[in-house]
């Protein structure tokens, strides 16, 4: 197994990773860590990143203490808890991410590097809280972000909260962004799952180094799930660069010259900002940026807001005491019970009417989302639901309910129309998961996700998101960023499938059933952790058992949430929705101390080799 990094140069020899090639510790080092006889670039710890990238000297950290969060004592071959603290002593870091101030040319700016050492650079809660902490210091300081990520993707331990971290980072750097400043993300090996669907690719510019590899799905999981077999240089920087993944692949040794000439063009002269939203999004999908938020809102107003809290006379069960204590597994067979209604079935049953729009008007249509304009109870509203279908045919046709890129780009151009035509937005969910294969990857899956996320903060317009069965991972929250968020009674949602997280944690796929109860995906779990904030009861046997009355529970439900957003102002609602997730995982990190941003100093640059 090849060597720890921290380790090469305390050995007088080292044997490279990739060409097997005897190297001088002490030469490696001073080459930044990469082969000089095959330019392979070896892991680095967050130190060790820190120390090549900023001014010598002009680091300093973010001073908050990471508490352990393990609300659901999870437990799969050894306990969370034992595992955090063995990750802690090993690595001699307080979490997974290390941030702080600093200057790298001379620019000062706000950064945050992750370190794959401590279990595996998962995004936990008090991960994305110290990053949330860290954008928010780069707003308050007008400062330009970094983030430099190397992940698995997020912690399967803390359950849906840990996914939760996703919304909240994004929306994080979605407000940095409305201030007028600068995000860079110096994408590293590796970089997967919820860190590449959130701040991996949801920055100004990505700058990938050489030989680092980012996906949504690994090269692992889309051969276990969908059996592709897959090229050699999938993923790589050069792949993401061929499919127009990346703006920048630059080899260690440039990186400090690229990230200088990035914060050069990209430094605020003035320490003043302009409070009015900047909304030049991304405007690649057609018609996109109308319409996303309200010019009217000051984004240095952070104060907490909350929403009318949902009526307790109607359908919705607000009380986790009042539903069925089921075993978690067999709701997860519930959930995924081929008979249960599907978005198509509901829009027949609980809609008056539905006019269908299809495509995303930049590669093509995604048959596992729907979307179009709705009518119900005399209320207009865009609809986007995810479509599994019943029988094989269906199913096939509907690719399972796993939406491609395209499919997550077509609804976020319906939501933006709907916001335009001051439409409300519902979201009907039902999905195992964004599809993971090759073509979904090449067209930027994991990107096509983040941007959902953020864009969804950030609509002028009342969203009720509602899981109806299953809820899976990044692909399921990509479109659950909402006001409101029902599950229903036999629904779940988690951060990953019970099969893959039992073949990971327990090294046994046959372990789903205990996975399952140890995730907290179900809807008692989900309500009291505040994940969802309602629950829509099912008819007797469940929804699969009665269509029509399912149907008619759900319009119910979805007027009975939608009804007190409607009136409220544009600007309330953007910032309760960004607010509703800013909560998740505060209390994993204790309260930070101030720092003032450093004057930057000269860095000695590195000696020849």
């Amino acid at each position: 197994m090849r060597a720890a990094v921290a380790e090469v140069s305390a050995v007088p020899w080292t044997r490279c990773g990739s060409c097997a090639a005897l190297v001088y510790g002490k030469r490696l080092a001073r080459n930044l860590f990469v082969c000089p006889e095959c330019g392979h670039h070896d892991r680095l710890t967050a130190s060790q990143r820190i120390e090549q990238l900023l001014d010598a000297g002009s680091f300093k950290p973010l001073l908050v203490e990471p508490v352990h969060f393990d609300i659901l004592g999870f437990t799969d071959t050894r306990p969370y808890t034992q595992r955090w603290e063995a990750a802690r002593q090993e690595t001699d870091l307080a979490e997974a991410v290390l941030c702080g101030t600093g200057a790298i040319g001379g620019h000062g700016l706000v950064v945050a590097v992750m370190d794959f050492r401590f279990l595996g650079g998962s995004l936990g809660s008090a991960v994305g809280e110290m990053i949330t902490l860290a954008v928010e210091l780069a707003v308050d300081e007008a400062l330009p972000l970094l983030i430099v990520s190397t992940s698995g993707g997020a912690r399967m331990q803390e359950g849906c909260l840990s996914l939760m971290q996703m919304a909240k980072t994004g929306i994080a750097i979605e407000r940095h962004r409305e201030h007028g400043l600068l995000s860079i993300s110096l994408v590293t090996d590796p970089t997967y799952g919820g860190v590449a669907a959130s701040f991996a690719t949801n920055t100004d510019v990505i700058v990938a180094e050489s030989g680092s590899r980012m996906g949504f799905a690994g090269p692992r999981v889309i051969r276990q799930t969908i059996g592709q077999e897959l090229p050699a240089e999938f993923q790589s920087s050069g792949f993401l660069a061929s499919k127009g993944q990346v703006d920048i692949v630059a080899d260690r040794t440039d990186l400090r010259t690229v990230l200088t000439r990035l914060l050069a063009v990209g430094r605020r002269t003035d320490r003043g900002v302009d409070p009015s939203i900047d909304s030049s999004i991304d405007s690649s999908i057609d018609g996109l940026v109308d319409g996303l938020v309200d010019e009217s809102i000051d984004p240095s107003t952070d104060q907490p807001v909350d929403l009318p809290a949902p009526a307790t006379s109607g359908v919705l069960i607000t009380d986790p005491e009042r539903l069925v204590q089921r075993d978690p597994w067999e709701t997860v067979r519930l959930a995924r019970d081929s008979a249960r209604p599907t978005v198509r079935d509901y829009l027949a049953r609980s809609f008056d009417s539905f006019v269908e729009l299809r495509g995303d008007r930049l590669y093509g249509d995604c048959n596992a989302v729907v979307a179009g304009i709705a009518e119900i109870d005399g209320l207009a509203v865009a609809v986007v639901g995810t479509e599994k279908g019943h029988s094989t045919t269906e199913l096939i046709a509907h690719n399972f309910g796993m939406p491609q890129p395209e499919g997550y780009r077509k609804a976020m151009r319906v939501m933006s129309l709907a916001a335009r035509l001051g439409l409300p937005v519902v979201t009907l969910i039902d999905t195992p998961g964004a599809y993971p294969g090759r073509e979904a990857e090449e067209r930027g899956q994991a990107s096509a996700i983040a941007h959902a996320i953020q864009r969804m903060s950030a609509l002028s317009t009342p969203v009720v998101a509602v899981i109806t069965g299953e809820g899976g991972s990044g692909g399921a929250l990509a479109l659950a960023v909402a006001d409101r968020v029902l599950v229903a009674e036999n629904g779940v949602f988690s951060v990953i499938s019970p099969e893959a997280c039992s073949a990971i944690l327990w090294n046994d796929a046959q372990a789903a059933a205990e996975a399952a109860r140890a995730l907290g995906l179900s809807a008692p779990w989900l309500l009291r952790l505040g994940i969802v904030d309602a629950v829509v009861p099912e008819p007797l046997g469940g929804s699969q058992a009665d269509h029509l009355a399912a149907g008619n529970l759900l319009r119910q439900a979805v007027l009975e949430a939608l009804r007190p957003l409607v009136s409220l102002p544009a600007a309330q609602l953007i910032r309760a929705r960004r607010s509703r997730f800013r909560r998740f995982g505060q209390a994993a990190v204790t309260t930070p101390t101030d720092i003032a941003p450093p004057q930057p100093r000269e860095r000695q640059e590195e000696k020849a080799v």
